[in-house]
């Protein structure tokens, strides 16, 4: 019997996320101490404009419309756009750049505004120009398993449409309920099945997007191999809206798997995550999908404030394998040979196999739903980072004696493309706790020659950081792509790149 899904369909809205938090945080521009570019103010001829081509039903004035729009989804930045426009086609995106690039109006485009990073968030008074409503499936080639869709589907329908046909997403996140595989494409998100499929790089065959004088770069792609010139999508791919809108993507879809394992295991120490990470790989091989690590502060956090059943006991680490392939008893005996060998060397405590929807469903939750739970605790600095596998729980460790009884340090993340999400919280954000947190974590993550971003972004939190990854003279070739791309720096100012000194 085919398992039609094999992961928790999280549909966290940015409203339901809203409820953690009674007050409204301060502005992005306070608190991050940016000023304002030399860019025009919007007037009333503009928006008249504007509904010259959407009409008045699809540009929003009104504060009640647009304050959703400038306030990120885990409520720790809030921006202060005035204007929010719903294009339906690259056409109109084409016809609201050209006329903001030609009168200096900034632009920040926003899919659903799932990120952590600030990407999404007008920063001062920039038009926030949203694909949610360019939202259609335009082709699936079932002999190629090639998608072609709009910015604004959501990940998770792509997924329901594409599994009734026996494909999936390549992509696969905690947000993908809410989540659009524009902004996907725009901050090249990674996920769960990054280790099994690799990156948006690899499976993102072609891009349309519309750039900032209106010009439609029509890089749909439908072929796995274009060996012809500069592979421009790539420099869309990860952008974050900064050098052109996402309209279109072309994907390569995977086959959806006939049979799914899912094993939660409890693990003593950090070498035995790393052991058991190191043998599942040699064990396990071409049915692993997914290989994530958990810490015990961030499993108990769901277990108390969502009331999620933990079915083991209670261990310093945990980690979930999935294993996914086409041969469901093969696959099962294989992930429970391997359960057993690393149990009875004593690497492994504790651990379960499932193989049941709901109770694959019932693990996943443990760990998708770690930041929904983290949230319920108090104010959360959340970041993720790129650093060797190994280093992961000294990262950990030391971040929380550099923080002290100020806050509460917890780890987890994606072992298989080594990526840790590390997270302090605490009752409230405070300036002084972020100033113990910040260089420090990104001087920690540059000692190990590091990403200070793996997979959210930079956006406006952590551009004055770039260096730290990247040396002076990339980051001058990015600012000179930019300038190629978007001359009048129109979209999506403050954004990616740190201002020149």
């Amino acid at each position: 019997m085919f398992l039609l899904s094999c992961r928790l369909l999280l549909k966290t809205t940015i409203k339901s996320q809203r409820r953690c938090y009674s007050q409204q945080p301060e502005l992005a521009s306070k608190r991050y101490n940016l000023t304002r570019g030399n860019y025009a103010s919007i007037r009333g001829s503009d928006i008249n404009f504007f509904q010259s081509i959407l009409g008045q039903t699809r540009v929003f004035t009104e504060e009640c419309d647009v304050d959703g729009h400038n306030l990120d989804w885990y409520k720790a930045v809030k921006g202060s756009g005035k204007l929010l426009l719903k294009p339906k086609t690259a056409e109109e995106v084409s016809a609201i750049l050209t006329y903001c690039n030609d009168t200096k109006l900034a632009v920040t485009p926003q899919g659903g505004n799932t990120g952590v990073s600030g990407g999404a968030i007008p920063v001062f008074d920039e038009i926030i120009l949203s694909t949610s409503q360019m939202n259609k499936i335009i082709s699936f080639d079932e002999i190629s398993g090639v998608l072609v869709c709009e910015a604004g589907c959501i990940l998770d329908t792509l997924n329901e449409y594409l599994m009734e046909k026996n494909f999936i997403m390549p992509l696969d996140l905690g947000s993908k309920g809410s989540c659009n595989i524009g902004g996907n494409v725009s901050t090249n998100a990674g996920g769960l099945r990054v280790i099994r499929y690799g990156s948006l790089h690899g499976t993102v065959l072609g891009v349309e997007a519309v750039l900032a004088n209106g010009t439609i770069m029509d890089c749909l792609s439908l072929m796995k191999k274009d060996n012809t010139g500069y592979d421009l999508k790539h420099l869309l791919i990860g952008s974050e809206g900064t050098l052109g809108v996402v309209t279109k993507v072309a994907i390569q879809c995977p086959v959806k798997p006939k049979s799914v394992q899912l094993a939660l295991f409890g693990i003593s120490n950090f070498s035995g995550v790393l052991e058991t990470f190191k043998q599942a790989k040699q064990n396990l091989g071409e049915i692993l999908s997914a290989c994530e690590y958990m810490d015990q502060t961030a499993i108990e956090s769901v277990v108390r404030n969502l009331n999620i059943r933990n079915p083991i006991g209670d261990f310093p680490f945990y980690m979930i394998i999935e294993t996914s392939g086409s041969n469901e008893q093969h696959d099962e005996e294989k992930l429970n040979t391997f359960l057993e060998k690393i149990m009875a060397d004593g690497v492994v405590q504790d651990g379960t196999v499932a193989s049941d929807y709901t109770q694959i469903r019932s693990i996943w939750e443990l760990r998708e739903r770690i930041i929904e739970a983290q949230l319920l605790d108090g104010f959360v600095y959340l970041s993720d980072f790129s650093v060797p596998v190994n280093s992961f729980d000294r990262f950990v460790h030391d971040v929380q004696n550099q923080v002290g009884d100020s806050g509460t340090v917890t780890g987890f993340g994606h072992l298989g493309d080594s990526n840790i999400h590390l997270h302090v919280i605490s009752k409230e954000y405070t300036p002084e706790l972020l100033s113990k947190i910040e260089p420090f974590v990104y001087e920690w993550t540059s000692k190990k020659r590091g990403s200070v971003s793996a997979e959210h972004g930079l956006g406006f939190k952590k551009k004055d950081y770039l260096s730290y990854s990247k040396s002076e003279s990339v980051i001058d070739l990015m600012r000179n792509v930019k300038s190629i791309f978007d001359p009048n720096h129109i979209l999506n100012p403050y954004k990616v790149l740190p201002d020149k000194k």
